[in-house]
C-alpha cells in the first residue's frame, strides 16, 4: 500500500507542481468580486432583454380600433366581424333579463303574475334581418358608447382621455366591450306585466332624436311603440363626463293602465383585461363586483362567493359596480328610492349584477317616468363620493386604507403645488421622515452604542467561543453598562414598513398615478423602471446603511444581513417606480440621520 502511494507522486509531477506555484495567482477575494459583477452584469443584462420584450408586446394594441366617425357625432355604424359575431351569439338574451317577481313592490299590491312571461326567446335570432346596423355610436371628450338597438343596451365603452399606454396614445382604454373572448355589457330595460323587456324578446328601438354633441353632451333618445304606447329610452350625456343618465318615458295612449319597472345590470363574464397591469411577487387588484347595504358600506362580490350563494337585498338609494384595475362601472340608483340589488351567475355562465326599481302603474292618457344612472370611467374617489355615498371606497387600499386615504390626500396636495407626482412623492417622504425623526433618533442612537462597543464584543466571543451561556451572561452585562439594545436599530427599519405598504396600494389603486411621469426615462411611475435605475440605486443605498450598521451577533447571521440588499435589490426590480423611489429617499435620509447621530454620540463620548 505504501509503495503505491509512492507510485501516485512520480517526479514529473512534483516539477509540475513547481512550475504552477511560480504563475502569478489572483487572490481568492477578487476572483469572487469579479465572478459575482460578471453574473451581475449578465442578469442585469438579461433581465433588461425580458423587460424590452415584454414593452414590446403589451404596446400592441388588444382591442380592434373602433369604427371611424363622421360629421355628426352619433350614427349608425356597421358593427365590425368580431363585434357582430359576438352579437349574434350572446347579447342581452332574454333568459338574463329579471323577471317581474323582482320588481319591488308595495305589500298589499299583487304581484305581476307569472303566467304574464311568455318563453324567452334569443332576439338575434328572432329579428336577424336587423342585426347588421343597429349599434349606435355615441361620442364625446370622454367617453365613446356603443349602444345596441336591440334592448338599448350598452355594449362597448371606450374612454379616450385614457390611452391603452403611452407608446399608443391614440389607442383608447376599452373598459366595456362584447367580443369572442370577453362579455362585459350594460343592460337596462321596462318588465312587469306590460314591459317591452318581458314580452319573450327585447324590443327593438328605432332612434327617435339625437342631439349629442362631442364637447357639450346631450341627449340620444330611442324609441318603441308596444300595444298604443310610446316608450322613449332617454340616453343623456354631459361634458367632460364619465357619468350617463339612463331614463324612460312612457306616454300612455291606451285605453288600459300600463304597468312596469326598471331594471339594471351589468353582465360580465370572469376575464382578465389584457391591459391589466400587475407585478410579480406581488397583490393584484381586486377583479370583481362591489355594492353598498345598511350593513356594510363596501361589500365584495366576488364571484366564487356568487357561485356558492347569489345575493339578493333590498336598500334605499344604493349602488352595484363592477371592479378592475383603475377603472369601473356602475349603475346608482335615485337617492330616495326603494331598489332590489342581486348578484348571481346566469345560465350561460356569466354573471349579472344589478338592480330592480319599483314597479309602477301609469293610467290610461298619463305619462310615467323612470331613471337610473350609469358610470364608466376612473376610480376618482372625488368624483365617486360626489355622485353617491360610499361608492369612493371603490378605490380600495385593502386593510391599511386608514394609511393610504391621508397618503394620497398628501400626495395630491403636493402634486397642485408642484406639478409632478415623483417630487410630490419625494416631498412626502421628507415629510414622514421628518414626522417620524426622533422615534428614529433613538434607534440610531442605540446603533451608535452598538458600534462603539463592538471591538468588546468581538473579544467576548472570541473568548468564551466554546461556553455559549457565559458568552450570553457578559455580552448582556457589557449592553447594560455601554447604554445598547441590539433590538434598538431594527426600529429606525420598520417605521417605514407600514407607510411603504400603504403606498404600494396608492400607487396600484389610484388612477391619477396611472402613467405619471416624473423625470427622463421614468415615464410611468405606477410601473417598474424600464432600465432598473431606482432598484440599483436603492440596492446600493441599502447595502450603505448595512455598512453604517455594527456588524456583531452571530457570523451567519452577519452574513445573511449582508446578503439582504441584493435580495431587496431583486425584488424591487419590477415593482412601481414610485414605490421605489420612495424607498430610495428613505434610505438616503435614513444615512444621513444615521451618519449624524454616529457622530453626535462620538463626540458625547469624547467628552467624557
Amino acid at each position: 500500500m505504501k509503495s503505491y502511494r509512492r507510485n501516485l507522486s512520480p517526479a514529473p509531477y512534483q516539477k509540475q507542481t513547481t512550475v504552477v506555484r511560480d504563475l502569478p495567482m489572483i487572490p481568492p477575494e477578487i476572483q469572487r468580486i469579479v465572478l459575482l459583477i460578471a453574473l451581475a452584469a449578465t442578469g442585469y443584462l438579461l433581465i433588461l432583454a425580458w423587460n424590452q420584450d415584454r414593452e414590446a408586446n403589451e404596446t400592441a394594441p388588444q382591442y380592434t380600433s373602433a369604427p371611424s366617425v363622421g360629421p355628426d357625432p352619433v350614427q349608425v355604424d356597421r358593427p365590425q366581424a368580431s363585434v357582430e359575431s359576438a352579437v349574434m351569439q350572446s347579447n342581452a338574451i332574454s333568459s338574463d333579463i329579471p323577471s317581474a317577481q323582482e320588481l319591488v313592490t308595495d305589500a298589499t299590491a299583487p304581484a305581476s303574475s307569472a303566467s304574464s312571461q311568455t318563453t324567452p326567446q334569443d332576439p338575434l335570432r328572432a329579428n336577424t334581418s336587423a342585426n347588421l346596423n343597429r349599434l349606435i355610436k355615441v361620442e364625446t371628450s370622454t367617453l365613446r358608447v356603443w349602444i345596441d338597438l336591440s334592448g338599448g343596451d350598452i355594449v362597448r365603452v371606450q374612454l379616450p382621455s385614457y390611452p391603452i399606454n403611452q407608446t399608443n396614445p391614440d389607442i383608447a382604454y376599452q373598459l366595456l366591450d362584447q367580443n369572442v373572448s370577453q362579455v362585459y355589457v350594460a343592460q337596462s330595460g321596462l318588465i312587469g306585466k306590460n314591459g317591452p323587456d318581458s314580452q319573450g324578446q327585447r324590443p327593438i328601438y328605432r332612434v327617435a332624436k339625437n342631439t349629442v354633441n362631442r364637447e357639450a353632451g346631450g341627449e340620444l333618445v330611442l324609441n318603441y311603440d308596444m300595444d298604443g304606447s310610446t316608450i322613449e329610452k332617454i340616453f343623456s350625456f354631459t361634458a367632460n363626463e364619465f357619468l350617463i343618465d339612463v331614463s324612460y318615458l312612457v306616454m300612455n295612449r291606451s285605453q288600459a293602465p300600463f304597468s312596469a319597472g326598471m331594471f339594471a345590470q351589468i353582465k360580465r363574464d370572469k376575464s382578465i383585461p389584457l391591459v391589466d397591469e400587475s407585478f410579480p411577487m406581488a397583490p393584484t387588484p381586486y377583479l370583481g363586483a362591489a355594492t353598498t347595504n345598511t350593513d356594510d358600506r363596501y361589500l365584495k362580490l366576488e364571484f366564487d362567493d356568487i357561485d356558492e350563494s347569489p345575493y339578493e337585498k333590498r336598500e334605499t338609494g344604493g349602488w352595484i359596480a363592477f371592479l378592475q384595475h383603475y377603472f369601473l362601472s356602475a349603475w346608482v340608483a335615485p337617492a330616495g328610492q326603494e331598489s332590489r340589488f342581486f348578484a348571481r351567475r346566469s345560465r350561460d355562465g356569466n354573471y349579472l349584477f344589478g338592480l330592480t326599481g319599483p314597479e309602477q302603474t301609469i293610467p290610461a292618457g298619463a305619462t310615467g317616468a323612470w331613471q337610473m344612472q350609469f358610470y364608466a370611467g376612473p376610480k376618482d374617489q372625488t368624483r365617486l363620493e360626489s355622485i353617491a355615498p360610499n361608492l369612493n371606497l371603490t378605490v380600495n387600499y385593502g386593510i391599511l386604507w386608514w394609511i393610504s386615504v391621508p397618503l394620497f390626500k398628501g400626495l395630491k396636495i403636493l402634486f397642485d403645488w408642484v406639478g409632478n407626482w415623483g417630487l410630490a412623492i419625494i416631498l412626502l417622504t421628507v415629510l414622514v421622515k421628518a414626522s417620524f425623526a426622533w422615534i428614529s433618533a433613538k434607534g440610531y442612537r442605540s446603533m451608535a452604542n452598538m458600534r462603539r462597543v463592538a471591538p468588546a464584543m468581538k473579544a467576548l466571543q472570541k473568548r468564551h467561543a466554546n461556553d455559549r451561556e457565559k458568552l450570553s451572561k457578559e455580552m448582556m452585562a457589557l449592553y447594560k453598562k455601554e447604554g445598547a439594545n441590539p433590538l434598538g436599530g431594527c426600529l429606525p427599519m420598520l417605521i417605514p414598513m407600514p407607510i411603504f405598504l400603504a403606498l404600494y396600494w396608492v400607487l396600484l389603486e389610484s388612477v391619477e398615478l396611472r402613467q405619471a411621469p416624473f423625470i427622463w426615462w421614468i415615464t410611468d411611475l405606477s410601473a417598474m423602471d424600464p432600465y432598473f435605475v431606482l432598484p440599483l440605486l436603492m440596492g446600493a443605498s441599502t447595502y450603505l446603511m448595512q455598512a453604517l450598521n455594527p456588524q456583531v451577533g452571530d457570523p451567519l447571521q452577519v452574513k445573511i444581513m449582508k446578503l439582504m440588499p441584493i435580495f431587496f435589490t431583486a425584488i424591487f426590480l419590477f415593482f412601481p417606480a414610485g414605490l421605489v423611489l420612495y424607498w430610495l429617499v428613505n434610505n438616503l435620509l435614513s444615512i444621513a440621520q444615521q451618519t449624524y447621530m454616529y457622530r453626535l454620540v462620538e463626540r458625547e463620548q469624547g467628552k467624557k
